[in-house]
């Protein structure tokens, strides 16, 4: 197994760019892109959507954000239902957009699961990505979240 490049980060920066460039017609600020190292570990907020790669490549790629961002993101769209339910199903589909998106870069071979979604606490990614994951921090009106890709090459 090998690690991601420079080239496939940007790959999921750009489809964190295109997600909520179409959702919300406003660009999403990237304030950091960078490889998970000792102290330097991903935020989790409170909802967290991740998406299984297998194929030519194997792991997962986590969106975490707060309650209050995927609320909005739900106004954006006209959705009306900010029930437990809905908002994880949302930040699924989110991890689902953003990995269908980056997809296109690395190809077909490139496989993603359906979402698996949870509440999570404080540090719940500390535990569970490996330490050659790489972490984009978004940034969207007053909110945060993180991309967390936790992926490898199988080739």
């Amino acid at each position: 197994m090998s690690a991601i490049n420079e080239a496939d980060i940007h790959s999921f920066v750009d489809a964190i760019s295109i997600y909520f460039q179409q959702i919300t017609r406003e660009k999403a600020e990237i304030r950091a892109a960078y490889l998970v190292e000792g102290d330097i570990l991903p935020t989790t907020f409170e909802l967290t959507g991740y998406i299984t790669v297998t194929g030519s490549f194997s792991g997962k790629v986590y969106f975490s954000a707060s309650r209050g961002m995927v609320s909005h993101l739900l106004l954006m769209m006209h959705d009306t239902d900010h029930s437990e339910p809905r908002l994880l199903d949302a930040v699924g589909e989110i991890a689902n957009t953003i990995s269908g998106n980056a997809r296109k870069h690395f190809g077909e071979s490139m496989e993603i699961s359906v979402p698996t979604t949870q509440t999570t606490g404080h540090g719940w990614l500390d535990k569970v990505v490996s330490p050659h994951s790489y972490v984009v921090l978004i940034k969207w009106k007053q909110y945060r979240a993180s991309v967390v890709v936790d992926i490898q090459s199988n080739i």
